[in-house]
């Protein structure tokens, strides 16, 4: 076959193939999630195939070097060492994890919604009916909660404990939280509905009881930075129960086998990311809330900072000119 015949036949492949590996090279991942990502192994074979011809046939240098470059650019990425365990990992946690958030945001705004309202609602109704909180808390928890926030302690949030024993008690705790809310959208969604908006009650019967018995500021102070964190993998937990519940509930168009695989997939991830995040909420708030002498233009100024930054990470993280989620 004439030279000009063989380039005619094969330069919109290649011209295709180029510029799709151009892409991988600058790193764009919507390229590496293309439907030519799977089928890239025996493109390049067929690629190798194209040199090897025009090798043997005696072709011009520029048809040949053209296709040599374009083998080494294959090669590269065909072959090229998988990226150490804690580089995917970060990957995951900087890029992936707030890209599949946003994917399931209707999820994520119930979840929301359901942590969110009883909370607001349970601190406005105990500024106008405080005796509801007895309704909410025994005795013995009230006067607990008064003794961590009382403005003479000097570690507000906590009536003893080292900050490293503490860590320890707010991943446990928290961590357990996150899992229980999580997991029990296997109940239906019904579970991940009710550990939602227990919550909710609990946090904002909390903060309205000490709020209007005049503790408020020890508590806010302390619960302004590691909130940004905490709570919001609290509804990511919920939220990734809730799709376990709804894919349970409908399946869609697939089996409910296969659709609860992919649904614990996904949910696995958004549970794994949500983890995560409380680990930091843990180190704040033994290591940075509990302390009682910072001023509150510091306090509430990295408070400020921290929810800026969450809520910026999860609104544009592993964004490429859009969402590219």
């Amino acid at each position: 076959m004439k030279q000009e015949r063989f380039v005619a036949l094969h330069r919109e492949a290649w011209n295709e193939l180029q510029h799709w590996l151009d892409l991988v090279e600058r790193k764009q991942r919507q390229a590496l999630r293309s439907p030519r990502a799977g089928g890239f192994p025996a493109e390049y074979r067929r690629l190798c195939h194209h040199l090897a011809l025009a090798r043997a046939r005696g072709y011009s240098r520029e048809v040949t070097d053209r296709l040599q470059r374009m083998v080494q650019q294959g090669h590269r990425l065909l072959y090229r060492p998988p990226a150490p365990r804690w580089h995917r990992a970060l990957t995951f946690l900087i890029a992936g994890f707030p890209r599949l958030v946003r994917s399931e945001w209707r999820c994520m705004a119930a979840a929301a919604v359901l942590f969110f309202g009883p909370a607001l609602f349970c601190l406005i109704a105990l500024q106008f009916h405080p005796e509801w909180a007895h309704s909410i808390f025994g005795s013995g928890q009230l006067a607990e909660f008064e003794k961590m926030y009382d403005p003479s302690n000097d570690k507000i949030g906590r009536s003893s404990g080292t900050d490293m024993a503490m860590f320890g008690t707010y991943v446990m705790n928290n961590v357990s939280i996150a899992f229980r809310t999580f997991a029990s959208g296997l109940v239906l969604g019904v579970g991940a509905v009710y550990v939602l908006a227990a919550n909710g009650v609990i946090i904002g019967g909390v903060a309205g009881h000490l709020t209007q018995m005049g503790y408020g500021g020890p508590f806010w102070r302390f619960v302004a930075a590691h909130a940004a964190f905490e709570l919001t993998a609290l509804v990511i937990a919920g939220g990734a129960g809730l799709r376990l519940g709804l894919t349970l509930l409908a399946p869609g168009r697939q089996r409910r086998g296969p659709a609860m695989v992919a649904a614990g997939w996904i949910g696995a991830q958004l549970a794994l990311g949500a983890f995560a995040m409380l680990l930091v909420a843990a180190a704040i708030e033994a290591f940075w809330s509990s302390i009682a002498w910072f001023p509150n233009v510091l306090k509430f100024g990295s408070a400020a900072l921290l929810w800026v930054l969450v809520i910026g990470w999860l609104w544009r993280g592993g964004a490429e000119g859009g969402d590219g989620a």
